[in-house]
C-alpha cells in the first residue's frame, strides 16, 4: 500500500468500531503502528491464549477495526483479509516477512516473539506467572490492510 492513496475518515465517524492495539503502549507499539501506516506491516501473530483469557471470539475475514497508538488516538481503519489458527512451530517465513518488523529468519522472529509472549507484562495480562510457549502453542495468524487513515 506504500504507493496507494489511502482515503481519510473522521475519527467521530468510526468511533464505534472495535479497537485494535498492537503490543503494549510504548515504543514497541509506536514502531508497529508506524510500520502499519507505511504499509510494511500487513500481518500479525497473536496467542490463542489471549483470546481465551479475554473471552473474545476469534476475528474473522472482513473484520474492520480502529487502530490505536500508544496515546489511545485512532490512527487508521484496518480490514482483516485472513485469519487462521496454527501451531507456533508451523509459522512460515512468508508470514514473518509480512509482519514487516525486519526479521529475516524464523529463528530471529521466534526469539523476539517468545521474549514478548513470556514477558512479565504478557504473563500479567494472561494472569499466568508461568506462561511459556513451545512449538505446540496455538497462535492466531492475521493478515490485514489499511482501509482508511483517521483524521480528527
Amino acid at each position: 500500500m506504500k504507493n496507494k492513496q489511502i482515503p481519510a475518515v473522521k475519527a467521530q465517524d468510526v468511533a464505534n468500531l472495535p479497537k485494535d492495539e498492537f503490543a503494549f503502549p510504548g515504543p514497541e507499539r509506536d514502531c508497529l503502528v508506524e510500520a502499519i501506516r507505511e504499509g510494511r506491516k500487513t500481518a500479525t501473530t497473536s496467542l490463542m491464549a489471549e483470546f481465551i483469557h479475554d473471552h473474545e471470539p476469534l476475528p474473522s475475514s472482513g473484520r474492520r477495526t480502529l487502530l490505536l497508538n500508544s496515546d489511545d488516538q485512532p490512527i487508521a481503519i484496518l480490514r482483516y483479509a485472513s485469519v487462521s489458527v496454527t501451531r507456533l512451530g508451523l509459522v512460515t517465513l512468508q508470514h514473518v516477512l509480512n509482519e514487516g518488523e525486519g526479521y529475516k529468519s524464523l529463528p530471529e522472529w521466534r526469539e523476539a516473539h517468545e521474549s514478548f509472549w513470556t514477558s512479565e507484562n504478557m504473563r500479567q495480562a494472561l494472569d499466568d506467572p508461568d506462561f511459556t510457549v513451545d512449538d505446540q502453542t496455538l497462535v492466531v495468524l492475521e493478515t490485514f490492510y489499511v482501509e482508511a487513515r483517521v483524521v480528527n
